[in-house]
C-alpha cells in the first residue's frame, strides 16, 4: 500500500535551502519515492492560512518512507536543511 510523506516547511535562508533542494530528490529517488507536490501554490481551504512550504512524496509503503528518512543519505542532505527552514514531517498509509 502506497504511503505519503508531508512535509511543510518555513525557509529562512534560501541561499542555503537551494543545497538541500538539490542533495534530496536522489535521497527519495533511491528508495522509490516521488514527488507528487513540491512548493507549489497552496490555497487554504479551510483553517488557518498556510504560508509555508508544502511538500508531499508517495513512496511504495510506510515502512520504505520511514527507511528513507532515517537512512544516511537523506540524514547527510538534512543537515543542509538545519539554519536555512524549520520543518514538520509526517507519514501516512494511503488508502
Amino acid at each position: 500500500m502506497a504511503a505519503y510523506v508531508i512535509a511543510r516547511v518555513e525557509v529562512t535562508d534560501r541561499q542555503q535551502y537551494k543545497k538541500y533542494l538539490e542533495l534530496t530528490p536522489a535521497t527519495i529517488a533511491k528508495y522509490s519515492g516521488r514527488f507528487i507536490a513540491r512548493g507549489g501554490k497552496t490555497i487554504s481551504l479551510e483553517g488557518p492560512e498556510e504560508s509555508r512550504r508544502v511538500v508531499i512524496l508517495e513512496f511504495p509503503s510506510l515502512e520504505r518512507a520511514e527507511q528513507w528518512y532515517h537512512s544516511d543519505e537523506y540524514q547527510s542532505a538534512r543537515k543542509q536543511r538545519i539554519g536555512a527552514a524549520e520543518a514538520d514531517f509526517l507519514a501516512i498509509d494511503g488508502v
